[in-house]
């Protein structure tokens, strides 16, 4: 735990008041109106400048040219079932990417909505991995002031005009309206999930505004931190002389963005709920933008609180050409004039649905009087309501809020009102959990606000949240499910498939008790096959009989929080993408517990399964199977996770060798920072299974694996020969890992083995790499072979996260990050980059590939986090400051709330909105460890670990077994193959 001063820079990076006038802040400060000390901020003039996308070196297309031509064919052959593939380079989003981005909108898991700092609402994320970028200009916040009984006036959009989506489409659409708003005296602060924007004299010279904006993300609440809703709560302080006449206008287009609403059937209808609470119902008859299949509609409810002193009105509809509805123009020109629409709107009932192409919008108003010198709240809220979640191949699911809400889409209402009626106590929960780190004099201030901002990739990274139940649209005439009534909560019109496929046969009694099947589609999940997690006691070299068990049910009771997915990003759409989840699952880990643990078990469960149909690898244009026994997968899939894993066919990833020892390392660490020991017993056995696989790829007997000779790790275009630092560092601490949590769970046998390989590996893995500064990059003679890895260290990272004994010497481990601070985050820019994954040992950046020349926002945090670990205060934080300078800053690109996975050192980057940036909170868990790994006793569990006499002779034995193993086993065999 770090201790004392740690860093240099200046205490007070960005006061407020440089953005904001120390008076203006001051009356705002009451209600919540003042933005923070620490916030991250620009102005809401700020040019956001379009983004630099990376290009590859011409050697680099010469490489990669037959893989990029079956990429080419397979995103063409997805496209012709209306699916988009889980990576596609070739289409390209029809709005750039530029740096406009702000906090998200809503609690985790039911679709997201960005709000850009400027104002505007986009990055649409409603249809699970799909995500429409553009911004729907119609959804605006507006302001009418009048004083001096009406002489002097002000209105204006609360954003300013020179939005990149505004255009003059007609003179009667949003054109029409007031965009005098210049933006020089207003700004944004950020503080995820609240963020702020303070008008200091803008429309109004005597009015100040803040309009605050509050989403539901509160650590350790499972109930409404999946609730799809925010509030926007306005504090107004009148200055002037006059009483002013205040009106507040929110403005909602019924679309999910993009050209959403052309397909029509949509309509809207006022709504008057309890509390004072009242709106407009926008019913959205969702249709794919990708594809013409329905999707589950969505509604939408945009409310205002009314007061005693607050009066809400509202405009049902209103479209932007004028025909049939009243138009965008009339509309602005009845609140410049009256400031408040009639109150007769509110029994209009629900509008005709719109036709094909037609735009419905609505509008709701909250008027109010402030005093001269007073002060008034007035709060907005929207709320969306999209209870169920359907993936492309056919599975729907229930979201997790709707365990509270129920599925109805009118729900909605009842969101918007308990976010409106509980805002405050959200609140109060939000501040005691980000105070003590807030009000930390030791902690770098731009520390504190990228830490949380960074978090926004939990809402807006296309997360889902399901209620951990089965599909709610099942196989009605199956015979499993006559078998299994109580698991009917659907119906589905497809044609009825058999349960038997060419790979097994299943009948209703192989289903174990509270499992179950279903056929989504075109497929049904009896194409896996697996075994009992109770059936693999002392069993180390196969598995037992092929009987398929239930994983998708996730455990009855209080600790039941559903299942959760998040992207790998939303330009590769594969859920939950466990090499990338083991660097941001630290995130999860100390906000949200038993999320992770959920995903640990998922994961666990699917360790022990087979999926045996075929799958072309894009890389060498080979064929495999989609998932091997024993192998941990690469992800959860595309387009029906949990049923069809391993999306991702660039190679084949039960040939990787970092994925099994992540696995085994998240799972230790999980189970030491939580002392959840039913947990680890629970997933035992696939700890087992999965340390047990790859035994096939320590070819020699050392007890060390090897590398294949192509990239078979998290980095997929950089190749490695032999031994390598980073995959034989994981070994080495799953090895670790494994064994001492054999001892904490009484498997002796299993602890023994995995001590004496570890104590053999350990020797090798020192002897080949370290060259008395760091370890080489591999133990091949290739012309990279002793570069210079940043994430080298990765093992002892999760070792000292863990609360293990170091894997080397603490003179080998500073010398090392030493090395790597020295050379690959000081020789890029003067360390205002990060780290750069991979450094000559002359000082040069590794060009071998364009991943061994970028810099991995995530690792980069990562390595900062394994520093701070091993007392290296200021090497830690200076390396992860370089992510905030270049990526976060005023004077760097733009990536702020769309943080990608690295950029060049030129500042191009790859892959926005990424998962792996959530790696910073590994930095706040090396600061501030989980109690259980405080107060565990200091103890080495390794040496309390015995090896007897038989157990060292087994084990050699197996080793000169294994020193020239039958490669024909390898392919599909789930274990090590003695032949």
């Amino acid at each position: 735990m770090v201790s004392g001063h740690i860093f240099h820079c200046r205490k007070n990076s960005w006061p407020a008041e440089e953005y904001v006038g120390r008076t203006a802040l001051q009356l705002l400060d009451f209600d919540g109106g003042a933005p923070p000390e620490q916030a991250w901020r620009r102005r809401l003039n700020s040019h956001a400048n379009i983004l630099k996308e990376f290009s590859v070196t011409f050697m680099e297309a010469m490489r990669m040219m037959s893989l990029g031509l079956r990429l080419w064919s397979y995103v063409r052959e997805e496209a012709s079932h209306g699916r988009k593939a889980p990576i596609d380079p070739f289409t390209k989003e029809r709005c750039k990417p530029s740096a406009s981005q702000g906090v998200p909108l809503g609690g985790m898991g039911s679709g997201s909505i960005s709000r850009g700092f400027r104002g505007e609402f986009k990055n649409w994320h409603i249809i699970p991995g799909l995500c429409e970028s553009s911004p729907v200009m119609e959804n605006q916040f507006s302001i009418f002031v009048s004083r001096d009984g009406g002489n002097k006036k002000y209105s204006s959009v609360l954003a300013p005009g020179h939005h990149e989506g505004l255009k003059k489409n007609s003179d009667s659409g949003i054109s029409s309206w007031d965009w005098n708003l210049s933006g020089q005296h207003s700004t944004y602060h950020a503080l995820f999930p609240r963020a702020w924007t303070v008008y200091d004299g803008e429309p109004d010279p005597d009015l100040k505004i803040s309009c605050r904006q509050i989403s539901p993300f509160i650590p350790h609440d499972y109930k409404d931190s999946s609730l799809p809703t925010s509030v926007f709560v306005y504090t107004l302080v009148n200055t002037g002389r006059d009483r002013a006449k205040v009106s507040l206008l929110m403005t909602w287009a019924n679309s999910v963005g993009g050209f959403s609403h052309n397909s029509g059937g949509h309509y809207n209808e006022p709504f008057i709920a309890e509390d004072g609470v009242s709106g407009v119902l926008l019913h959205h008859k969702q249709v794919s933008f990708l594809t013409s299949k329905d999707n589950p509609p969505v509604t939408f409810a945009v409310a205002a609180c009314e007061t005693q002193n607050v009066n809400v009105t509202v405009l049902p509809v209103f479209g932007l050409s004028g025909e049939n509805h009243v138009s965008a123009k009339e509309m602005w020109n009845i609140m410049a004039q009256n400031g408040h629409f009639d109150r007769e709107n509110f029994n209009a009932g629900s509008s005709m649905p719109s036709s094909p192409g037609q735009k419905l919008c609505a509008a709701v108003s909250a008027s109010t009087w402030v005093e001269p010198h007073g002060r008034c709240t007035v709060a907005f809220a929207l709320a969306w309501s999209s209870p169920k979640v359907k993936f492309q191949k056919g599975c729907t699911y229930n979201r997790r809020y709707t365990e509270f809400y129920g599925t109805s889409e009118r729900s909605a209402v009842n969101l918007a009102h308990d976010a409106l009626t509980k805002y405050r106590l959200w609140e109060e929960e939000i501040e005691k959990w980000q105070n003590p780190i807030l009000k930390n004099e030791r902690l770098p201030e731009w520390y504190k606000f990228t830490l949380f901002n960074e978090l926004y990739f939990l809402v807006a990274g296309g997360t889902v949240w399901t209620d951990g139940q089965p599909p709610a649209i099942i196989e009605k005439t199956s015979t499993v499910f006559n078998q299994q009534k109580s698991l009917k909560r659907g119906t589905k019109d497809t044609k009825q498939e058999s349960v038997k496929d060419s790979n097994v046969n299943l009948t209703a009694e192989q289903v174990p008790d509270g499992g179950y099947m279903t056929n989504c589609d075109d497929h049904s999940v009896s194409k896996f096959s697996a075994v009992h997690g109770s059936q693999m006691q002392e069993q180390t070299n196969g598995l037992k009989s092929e009987e398929p068990i239930p994983y998708l049910i996730s455990k009855d009771g209080p600790e039941n929080v559903g299942k959760f997915l998040y992207l790998e990003g939303v330009e590769y759409i594969m859920w939950n993408t466990y090499d990338v989840h083991f660097y941001a699952s630290f995130a999860l880990l100390d906000l949200f517990p038993k999320i992770e643990l959920s995903i640990q078990r998922d994961f666990a469960n699917a360790v022990l399964y087979e999926d045996r149909r075929k799958v072309k690898f894009l890389a060498d244009g080979t064929s495999g199977i989609r998932k091997v026994k024993g192998a941990v997968p690469h992800d959860l899939g595309t387009h029906d996770p949990w049923h069809e894993m391993n999306a991702y066919n660039i190679h084949d990833t039960s040939k990787w060798k970092d994925l099994n020892p992540k696995f085994v390392l998240q799972i230790y660490r999980d189970f030491a920072a939580t002392g959840d020991m039913q947990f680890g017993r629970d997933v035992w056995p696939a700890v087992c299974a999965a340390m047990d696989y790859m035994e096939q790829f320590d070819r020699d007997g050392d007890g060390l694996i090897e590398n294949d000779g192509f990239p078979d790790q998290t980095y997929d275009a950089w190749t490695v020969h032999g031994i390598s630092a980073y995959c034989g560092c994981l070994w080495l601490a799953a090895l670790q890992a494994a064994a001492t949590m054999a001892h904490r769970l009484g498997d002796r046998h299993f602890a023994e083995k995995y001590k004496l390989k570890f104590m053999k590996a350990k020797a090798v893995y020192e002897a080949k790499l370290w060259n008395g500064s760091y370890f080489n990059y591999d133990s091949g003679t290739s012309s990279n072979s002793k570069s210079i890895q940043a994430d080298q260290l990765a093992g002892q990272w999760y070792t000292a996260s863990s609360g293990l004994p170091p894997l080397f010497d603490d003179n080998k481990i500073r010398t090392a990050l030493q090395k790597i601070f020295e050379f690959n985050v000081m020789k890029v820019k003067g360390g205002r980059m990060g780290a750069v994954n991979g450094m000559t040992p002359k000082g040069k950046v590794d060009e071998t590939c364009m991943q061994s020349r970028e810099i991995w926002t995530g690792v980069t945090y990562a390595v900062a986090a394994n520093m701070l670990l091993h007392g290296m205060d200021h090497q830690g934080f200076t390396t992860a400051e370089g992510i905030f300078i270049a990526g976060w800053s005023e004077e760097g690109y733009g990536y702020w709330f769309q943080t990608p996975e690295g950029w060049t050192t030129d500042g191009h980057y790859r892959s926005l909105v990424y998962m792996r940036p959530l790696a910073v909170w590994a930095i706040q868990y090396a600061l501030s460890p989980p109690k259980a790994i405080l107060e565990a006793p200091k103890v080495n569990l390794m040496d309390r670990i015995h090896i007897s006499p038989h157990m060292a002779r087994a084990i050699s034995d197996i080793s000169i077994r294994k020193v020239a193993p039958d490669n024909r086993c390898f392919s599909s065999s789930a274990f090590h193959c003695e032949c």
